[in-house]
């Protein structure tokens, strides 16, 4: 049960380290590329959407061609690209000998250093630019082969969270350290027993994170981006694993956050309640993002399965719409909306689609998407240009391109492009990254048109 309990996250003391190697790029904030990158988790607005180029339907036999590889430590989280530059993090294995032996999802068994690094790299090259390293203590924590959480990039700078409860502020461009945290010993709160997973959220002048804890305050917090300074706090509430979302409803923003026992909303200005429905989930796994479509907060649990909220013309008013405890049961897979109809990624029938007002499932792929692991399957959806079409990175390391309507699952293209991960991929301008417990690599999408790269 272990495992099935870990699937389903995706994901300081003393002073720290940056390492510098090579001369950063000069022109970084000039760079104005065509297509877009992928500054933060599930992409440019955060809702698993991508303006790329047109990609073929035909893929290569022989597979993407490979840009270039790194061996890297391990990690379920995701991947980040602004200007040109990616970021991530890891936790690197003590030795040699036990990074040979780090393949695949289960490396947290090998023996890792008790440190954690922010690495900075030259998307288009692959040439590490600086690293940052510090302490991090994993103690006893289960599944401990590192980071769970993708790098947020934004005005030049970097936030990250480390699996303990290590907050960062660096500098984009020379990983030089702005502002730290901790979010149990400054702020009460208590690791997740899975760890930290939920990328620090940006909107506007704040960093919104969840250290989670008993007392009021500790739940939700917002520091000033650029100094780190606290301006507020809310509720009191354990950390969930899935990063927040911003919505505007009848002309009012919220900030929804789902917990291990509450769907919550505040307003992400001053942290003031708005509503809160409960949802006990088991053993805490609040996992995939919340999405609000029609007017509908929509979250997918894997024992409980999934609530609908309905939103009331005032930001307090919320109730209960609809509920499935049968059918749409999701994992770490964050769903996906279009035209009325959702596509979740269900514990048993694999992808499903469904009605989104109604819950109303319309039908499954019986486990295609995500062949070998029918259990308990995990895969990324990315929409792709506004269209019905899908890029999909697998469990197994198979990136597909396929289409997802109310008509059925259509499937173009699949290859394999990397070694078992959980961790998310980032696509920017023509390319895909992708990373595993012991590698990351950058591949060439197979586009339609040839693409100029110059800025």
């Amino acid at each position: 049960m272990r495992y099935l309990f870990i699937l389903i996250l995706m994901v300081l003391i003393s002073d720290p380290v940056s390492v510098m190697a090579g001369k950063p790029n000069s022109n970084s904030s000039k760079i104005s590329p065509k297509f877009e990158e992928w500054p933060q988790w599930r992409g440019p607005r955060g809702d698993g959407t991508w303006n790329g180029p047109p990609i073929k339907t035909s893929w290569p036999k022989i597979g993407l061609k490979k840009l270039w590889e790194h061996e890297i430590g391990g990690g379920y989280g995701g991947i980040s690209v602004a200007q040109r530059r990616l970021y991530l993090m890891d936790r690197p294995a003590s030795s040699k000998a036990e990074q040979k032996k780090a393949e695949g999802i289960h490396s947290h068994r090998i023996q890792r250093k008790n440190v954690e690094r922010i690495l900075c790299y030259d998307a288009l090259s692959g040439k590490q630019l600086w690293s940052h390293e510090y302490p991090s203590n994993y103690n006893k924590l289960e599944y401990g082969n590192g980071p769970r959480v993708a790098p947020t990039v934004h005005d030049g700078f970097v936030y990250t969270l480390g699996t303990m409860g290590d907050v960062f502020c660096l500098s984009a461009h020379t990983g030089k350290v702005i502002w730290k945290k901790q979010l149990v010993t400054d702020f009460g709160g208590k690791v997740p027993q899975w760890g930290y997973a939920a990328a620090p959220y940006v909107i506007g002048e704040l960093v919104i994170l969840m250290p989670g804890g008993e007392k009021q305050g500790t739940a939700i917090i917002a520091l000033d981006r650029k100094t780190g300074a606290e301006r507020w706090r809310s509720l009191s509430d354990q950390a969930g694993y899935a990063t927040p979302l911003l919505i505007q409803h009848q002309g009012q923003d919220q900030l929804i956050v789902w917990s291990p026992n509450h769907i919550h909303s505040v307003s992400p200005q001053t942290g003031k309640h708005f509503w809160s429905i409960p949802y006990k989930v088991t053993y805490g796994v609040a996992i995939a993002s919340p999405i609000e479509k029609e007017g509908l907060v929509f979250v997918a649990g894997y024992w409980e399965g999934s609530k609908a909220i309905q939103l009331g013309k005032k930001p307090e008013q919320a109730k209960l719409k609809w509920e499935d405890r049968r059918t749409l049961r999701g994992l770490m897979s964050q769903p996906l909306y279009r035209d009325g109809y959702a596509y979740l990624l269900d514990k048993q029938f694999g992808l499903t689609c469904f009605e989104y007002a109604t819950g109303k499932k319309i039908w499954d792929d019986a486990n295609q998407m995500t062949p070998t692991n029918s259990r308990n399957p995990q895969a990324t959806l990315v929409w792709l240009n506004q269209s019905a079409r899908v890029l999909i990175l697998n469990s197994e390391g198979e990136l597909i391109l396929a289409e997802l309507t109310p008509a059925g699952y259509k499937e173009f293209s699949r290859t394999k492009v990397i070694g078992e991960t959980w961790a998310h991929p980032a696509y920017a301008e023509t390319r895909i990254y992708v990373r595993s417990n012991t590698k990351l690599v950058a591949y060439e999408l197979p586009i339609d048109e040839s693409i100029n790269e110059s800025p």
